[in-house]
């Protein structure tokens, strides 16, 4: 688990694209969703109420409109009607000459001043109105004569010719009926053209600021989200330097705390770790020194010759010795890489001698197991810190021989591509399982393909030889290729300035 990493804000910097007014997050996460929805169906609820509001207003335009020129038509039809009348019960007086057949004319009379009456009370137009009020003036002149020739119905005789200009006017005015029906249908397609512009304009203005209402409210969403996901995945990558900071509503900042809680407590667990590791290393290492110091006297005769038997015995401490050193130097080592005490040394030195010197080293490993080693490099020159490329091939080496079988074979190829030295090594082992080749450089991890009879590692090898080629801007990776065994590249920069891990 590494803390290595420089801290960076997990919390967006505050909205320069969102409005003050929609960073006052509600108290809980549920109430930020239903304000932003409400929010954003808002400008859409109030084009649908005007809407409905402008045709509920047309609709009851067009019944007054409808209503209106229906009584002006039944009035109008109602006035030629009476007139008509009148005129037939004048005629009928006249010819029989009895004044009581003028009971029928003085009732049409009634319903034609009363027709009119109700119609001067509508919208009618100017014309309509003038002519409507010559239509009454004459039809109360001719009353007058006719009510003043009531006794003596021959006298009915000059005025019964009035009724043919009052008929024509009659007709004339029915005709005119139609105009206000025109007028108002002309109106109410105007009206409806209004509202229909109306309500275009307010969805043109009215759905983008309800897209960006929509925008702007899963951004204040998202972001909470989104930093509570990075926290976990940044404690998840082992990355603990990092303060865990939510915004939003209260119910996820206070998740954030509990988040933020937990990655101090996983920096104390980590802490408390590394220096148990180097504590227990450094109490370790001196008396294994000894006790290494000592089988090889024993096993170079130094304090008497030993026999057979009991120089085996020698080589076997002194083997085993040799390899719980290695472990414990991987575990000193990685305690400097997670607490950055690893500083690169870099001059430049020939490849060749590290690649001799690494195989002197495993000598007695590699003899044991009967194994044969190839090595094939040029003279290669690489500007680097000596001692950590001696680690990454040493723990690449001590990884190749582990995991070959008695009487093996190793390959072992260096050459310079193009800026870059590349070296390859590759094994007669089992290989790398499918599962385990995204975990491989792990720290502590185990693979699941163990030699047996082997003194199980602390798999830190190829982590800390990973870690020191990337502080070379270098790259340790697992390569696939048809076969057996593993194949390990290990590529570097031919030149590298020295810097601090």
């Amino acid at each position: 688990m590494s803390t290595r990493t420089e801290p960076t804000k997990l919390n967006d910097e505050p909205g320069h694209t969102i409005p003050r007014l929609l960073r006052h997050y509600p108290k809980s996460f549920l109430k930020l969703i239903l304000v932003g929805f409400l929010l954003a169906a808002l400008p859409l609820i109030f084009a649908l109420i005007y809407s409905a509001v402008s045709i509920d207003r047309l609709a009851n335009q067009s019944r007054e409109t409808v209503y209106q020129a229906e009584q002006i038509a039944h009035g109008s039809r109602v006035l030629v009607n009476e007139v008509s009348a009148m005129e037939r019960s004048v005629r009928l007086s006249l010819i029989l000459g009895d004044a009581s057949l003028l009971k029928g004319y003085f009732q049409a009379h009634t319903k034609f001043e009363s027709t009119a009456e109700n119609l001067a009370t509508l919208s009618l137009s100017a014309d309509q109105k003038l002519l409507l009020n010559s239509l009454s003036a004459s039809e109360r002149t001719i009353f007058q004569q006719v009510e003043s020739a009531r006794q003596s119905p021959k006298e009915l005789n000059k005025w019964v010719g009035d009724f043919i200009p009052l008929l024509d006017a009659a007709r004339n005015f029915l005709a005119q009926g139609f105009v206000p029906i025109e007028r108002e249908v002309n109106a109410m397609q105007e009206m409806a053209g209004r509202a229909r512009q109306i309500v275009i304009w307010q969805l043109l203005a009215l759905i983008p600021f309800a897209v960006l209402l929509a925008l702007g409210f899963s951004v204040l969403i998202a972001r909470p989200i989104r930093q509570i996901d990075e926290a976990i995945r940044h404690m998840g990558q082992g990355e603990l330097s990092q303060t865990v900071t939510v915004e939003g509503p209260q119910d996820l900042r206070r998740l954030g705390g509990r988040l933020d809680w937990m990655r101090r407590r996983l920096l104390e667990l980590e802490e408390q770790k590394i220096r148990f590791l180097r504590h227990i290393s450094h109490e370790l290492k001196t008396p294994l020194t000894s006790i290494r110091e000592g089988a090889d006297l024993l096993v170079e005769g130094v304090i008497g010759e030993l026999n057979p038997e009991q120089k085996h015995v020698a080589k076997i401490l002194l083997g085993n010795s040799v390899q719980l050193q290695v472990h414990i130097e991987d575990l000193l080592n990685y305690s400097a890489l997670q607490t950055e005490k690893s500083i690169l040394v870099g001059h430049k030195v020939e490849l060749r001698p590290i690649l001799d010197k690494v195989l002197q080293d495993q000598h007695l490993a590699i003899r044991n197991k009967g194994l044969r080693v190839d090595l094939a490099c040029a003279d290669l020159t690489i500007e680097c810190d000596e001692q950590k490329i001696r680690i990454i091939v040493d723990n690449i080496l001590s990884n190749a021989v582990k995991f070959s079988p008695l009487n093996g074979h190793i390959n072992i190829r260096a050459s310079q591509v193009n800026e870059h030295i590349q070296l390859d090594m590759l094994d007669a082992g089992p290989g790398v399982a499918p599962s385990d080749r995204d975990k491989i450089f792990d720290a502590f991890y185990q693979g699941h393909r163990t030699p047996q009879g082997h003194i199980k590692g602390t798999g830190l090898g190829l982590s800390i030889a990973r870690e020191y080629a990337l502080e070379h801007g270098g790259i340790l990776e697992l390569v696939e290729h048809a076969g057996t065994g593993a194949h390990f590249r290990l590529t570097l920069p031919a030149n590298h300035t020295s810097s601090a891990a």
